[in-house]
This record gives structure tokens, C-alpha cells and sequence, in this order.
């Protein structure tokens, strides 16, 4: 691929290829990615949706001491393409892979009940105006697309006890409660605000498997200072690598 850009995640400690004119990755991503603290050698990850890989390459950046198998998934083969480019940029490749396919005909070598960790940064709505760049509209408005059968499919995939992170719009906290409810527990709901005083406009969702602790709604995250600076806390997650629990 001719048209993409050399990026940079984590004050610049990660190196990430994107398209000139496509999907390009936001904040969303690195605050996701955030959502998992810890890691024990041998464990595996699974990336759903996995774009240009920001999510998966900065998990990659924080865990590279323990190297845990880390697998994307993706629709678009550009992107897939780029992200592996992003691995091998970063040394992350022995450990870290993208696989171009539809979760709705996976690799046989993608098991069920495999992955400790599940996250994802799906498609947000079908009910917006579709963006006239194809791959952007494929990201986000992509045809055919259930926010149930998606998070359906990252279910299947988390191994006993294994983990599971979503980040979404506000509005679609209804459908992810709903979506989970009797499959996972120890279910925490993290807002994200602009601003203070702000309403939310995204929601975080993390829960286990074969956990029944009950659900926990925490006070949330604000990106921005009135003066549009990160706050201290996004400038730790975003700039840093910090992980939410270390905040």
C-alpha cells in the first residue's frame, strides 16, 4: 500500500501505519486498551474489529516483557495489511498477528473458549449518515452489522474465567447490558466525558466469565480540561500507557 502515514501512539513509543484517506484511529482505542490491567505469561488476546490495530498495539507496548499471544480480527484487508506492517515496525510481530476475515466465517484455527481477554471497538451505529469514504463507512455503519450477534461472537470466544471489554456510544449501554446479561458477570460500566459537565457520549463495559460479582458503575473518566488539554488522568492513559486500575 502506497497512501498511508506513519503514526504514532503513547508519546510516540508506538509506530502505527494508517490510510491517508480511510479509518484512522481515535482516542477510543488507547482508553480501551487501558481496560486491561494485568496479564499473566501464556495468556491470549483477542482483538475484534481491530482497524488499524491501535488497540492491540498498545496492549503489544505494555506487555512486550511477557508476550502474550495477541490476535486481530478484521474486515477490511488494507487495514489488516497495515496493522501487520505496524507489528513487524515494532517489533511486536513474534507475538502479535492480524488475520483479514468476517467473524461471520472465522478461521477454523480461532477456537471457541480460547481467549483470556476479549476486546472490541465495534461498529457504532447503522442509524447514522454513512461516510462517503468506503472504509470509514465499513468501520462504523458497515452493512448487515448486529451489535448483539458481534458481542454474541466475543462471548463465544472468552475462555473460563476469561475477560471482556467493549467501548461504544452512550446510547448503545442498553443493548451491551442486554447483550451480556446472564453470560457474564463482575460487569463495570466506565463513562467517558468530553468535558466536566459534559454528558457522557461513550461507555466502557468490561465483565467476566463465570464471575457473579454484582455490576459496578464507576464515577468515569474525563478526556478533555475546559481549555481542551488531556487531564491528568487521560494525559496518564493516553500519553503514558497507564492502565485504568493503576490510575
Amino acid at each position: 500500500m502506497d497512501d498511508y502515514s506513519h503514526d504514532y501512539l503513547l508519546d510516540k513509543r508506538v509506530k502505527i501505519f494508517q490510510p491517508l484517506n480511510g479509518y484512522r484511529a481515535s482516542t477510543d482505542a488507547v482508553l480501551l486498551s487501558s481496560m486491561i490491567g494485568k496479564i499473566k505469561k501464556g495468556e491470549s488476546i483477542l482483538d475484534v474489529g481491530s482497524g488499524t490495530g491501535a488497540i492491540s498495539l498498545c496492549l503489544a507496548s505494555r506487555f512486550a516483557e511477557k508476550q502474550p499471544l495477541i490476535t486481530g480480527l478484521e474486515l477490511q484487508p488494507e487495514l489488516a495489511e497495515l496493522s501487520n506492517l505496524s507489528a513487524k515496525a515494532n517489533g511486536f510481530d513474534s507475538f502479535l498477528k492480524y488475520i483479514n476475515c468476517n467473524i461471520k466465517n472465522k478461521p477454523q484455527d480461532i477456537k471457541n473458549c480460547r481467549f483470556n481477554h476479549v476486546i472490541t471497538n465495534p461498529p457504532y451505529s447503522e442509524s447514522d449518515m454513512p461516510s462517503p469514504n468506503k472504509s470509514k463507512a465499513l468501520a462504523h455503519n458497515h452493512d448487515n452489522f448486529s451489535l448483539q450477534e458481534w458481542i454474541a461472537f466475543c462471548i463465544k470466544m472468552i475462555a473460563p474465567l476469561g475477560h471482556f471489554y467493549i467501548i461504544n456510544r452512550a446510547e448503545a449501554l442498553d443493548e451491551i447490558l442486554a447483550s451480556i446479561h446472564g453470560k457474564l458477570g463482575h460487569i463495570e460500566v466506565i463513562p467517558l466525558f468530553s468535558k466536566s459537565g459534559q454528558n457522557a457520549k461513550r461507555v466502557i463495559v468490561r465483565a467476566q466469565k463465570d464471575n457473579h460479582t454484582p455490576t459496578k458503575i464507576h464515577s468515569g473518566l474525563i478526556i478533555h480540561e475546559n481549555n481542551g488539554e488531556y487531564t491528568q488522568i487521560s494525559h496518564q492513559i493516553l500519553r503514558l500507557g497507564k492502565s485504568y486500575d493503576e490510575l
